[in-house]
């Protein structure tokens, strides 16, 4: 078992499974050796005042799920509305093979990496938004 490997620097914060961990004053490496742990860095963490646009939304509920602000059935069906809904938008290649990812991690249990994906679209997003502007 392999597990996911966490490259922390100085002092930054992570949430595994409802803990705050703070690393010390030098970079760390950490393996996960649990799998499907809620895994979130907060340096990463959108606030929810910053929860403006659709793929923010998604990214969010993913984000609760891993915090434990709300239980997984619910947060799973959000999720996976969600990100039906981004693909309705979504259609290039590239961000076609993330949401498919994202739905798959999701499926799977692996919000943290659905989360990774699902990051991903948010310069896309960005872009569009600056070009309808």
């Amino acid at each position: 078992m392999s597990g996911l490997i966490l490259k922390l620097a100085p002092n930054e914060r992570v949430l595994i499974n409802g803990a705050v961990i703070e690393n010390g004053d030098r970079r760390c490496k950490i393996s996960i050796k649990t799998p499907n742990a809620n895994i979130l860095r907060l340096k990463e963490a959108i606030h929810p005042d910053d929860v403006s646009t659709p793929v923010a939304r998604v990214c969010y509920d993913a984000q609760l799920m891993l915090s434990g602000d709300v239980d997984e059935t619910r947060g799973r069906r959000n999720l996976l509305r969600g990100i039906e809904q981004l693909s309705q938008v979504f259609d290039d290649r590239d961000s076609r093979l993330a949401l498919n990812s994202a739905t798959a991690d999701v499926i799977d249990g692996n919000i943290y990496r659905a989360l990774r994906q699902l990051r991903s679209l948010l310069p896309r997003e960005a872009r569009l938004f600056a070009h309808l502007s």
